[in-house]
């Protein structure tokens, strides 16, 4: 049996984590490996277990395996598809903010952002009183279908997703031979490389042209669903400094705001506050959030914490929007010392939180994560 694709990609990807321009200190290249080994997990996993012929919806990115800035508030649930063939989609629409459903006609690469099909969410379907719903659809070209499952209060009920083939639905793949494991070894290696430099290739086109510490109006998400807006920057952050960042308390069902590393995953969010949705966000008495991101804890409810980061990603999404978002709707982007965070909040006795129910806050977040998030 031969591995060796396998093993020689993991030794080759290693080499581009290593050499990633962004790596400051032993801590950087850590985390790096670790997205590394995630990476492996998630490749491997799909590689072996996602077949076009007889679907199976997988979990690419999750809590342990992320990659393309994977939103902390999302469950992603993805299949291969054949061009041609007819797939059937079923489920039960759980409590959840949004669902929405995404077809890419290929993948992403280094140079290649892949065109949607379809992108729609779940107010297009027909939904039964008893929540279930049915979806079916024939690619025009190979590709991977993406749904979304989009929590706004983590305390909100997962629903039920399957999809099978009509023309393989009651028939079992073929017997395992040598030939095809050896070709999923092949995909897997594959896949790693592809992983490895897209993600570190994606924001270099979307965030780092941007004049650092400053958020672009809201967008239709660059590369995402067409359901959805973003905002989004990269900040760059000395220790005893913070951004206040200032938004619209939205109209949009959904409204997300987060951290990301430089390795373009988010940050820890089960055990940390690396980001905040509309409700778990603390709204000022005239409407708005206010938001400080910042390593030195300013003792303010909404506090994201950049967990020793010095340079980073962040995004605004807004998702199941009614109307287009203008300029208005986004955020504003303030640096300030950490010492003036006070100062400048206009409604700090507002704003402040003891540590006790900051404690609290993260025991909710592991709880919920715990309850509704896979492994």
């Amino acid at each position: 049996m031969n591995s060796d694709p396998l093993a020689k990609a993991i030794s080759e990807a290693e080499k581009l984590v290593r050499a990633a321009p962004h790596i400051d200190n032993d801590n950087d290249l850590a985390e790096g490996l670790q997205y590394l080994a995630g990476g492996i997990a998630a490749c491997t996993h799909h590689a072996f277990y996602s077949s076009p012929e007889h679907p199976f919806l997988l979990t690419g990115t999750g809590p342990f395996t992320k990659m393309g800035l994977d939103n902390p508030d999302t469950l992603y649930f993805g299949t291969k598809m054949q061009a041609g063939f007819e797939y059937v989609v079923s489920g039960t629409r759980g409590t959840t903010t949004d669902l929405s459903f995404q077809y890419l006609a290929g993948e992403y690469t280094d140079d290649t952002v892949p065109e949607s099909e379809v992108a729609f969410d779940d107010r297009e379907l027909s939904v039964a009183a008893d929540g279930h719903f049915e979806w079916r659809f024939t690619p025009q070209r190979p590709g991977q279908l993406v749904i979304r499952e989009v929590y706004g209060d983590w305390s909100q009920r997962r629903g039920t997703l399957a999809i099978h083939r009509t023309d393989t639905v009651g028939t079992a793949p073929p017997a395992l031979t040598r030939e095809l494991i050896e070709r999923q070894f092949s995909i897997a290696a594959d896949q790693l490389i592809n992983r490895v430099k897209t993600w570190l290739q994606f924001p270099q086109w979307f965030y780092l042209n941007l004049p650092v510490n400053t958020a672009v109006a809201p967008r239709s998400t660059p590369g995402g669903l067409t359901t959805q807006y973003s905002s989004a920057g990269h900040f760059e952050l000395d220790p005893d400094q913070a951004l206040i960042i200032t938004v619209p308390m939205s109209d949009a069902p959904y409204l997300g705001f987060q951290l990301g590393n430089m390795w373009y995953t988010s940050m820890d969010y089960i055990n940390h506050q690396t980001s905040l949705n509309g409700a778990q966000m603390q709204v000022d008495p005239d409407g708005f959030v206010r938001i400080v991101v910042s390593d030195q804890n300013p003792g303010v409810t909404n506090w994201v914490e950049t967990l020793g980061h010095r340079r980073g990603y962040f995004q605004f999404r807004w998702q199941r929007l009614s109307r287009e978002l203008t300029e208005s709707d986004g955020p504003t982007v303030e640096l300030v010392s950490t010492a003036a965070v006070a100062n400048t909040l206009p409604f700090i006795d507002h704003n402040t939180i003891s540590a006790e129910n900051w404690r609290a806050r993260i025991a909710q977040r592991q709880r919920q994560i715990a309850e509704r998030m896979l492994g």
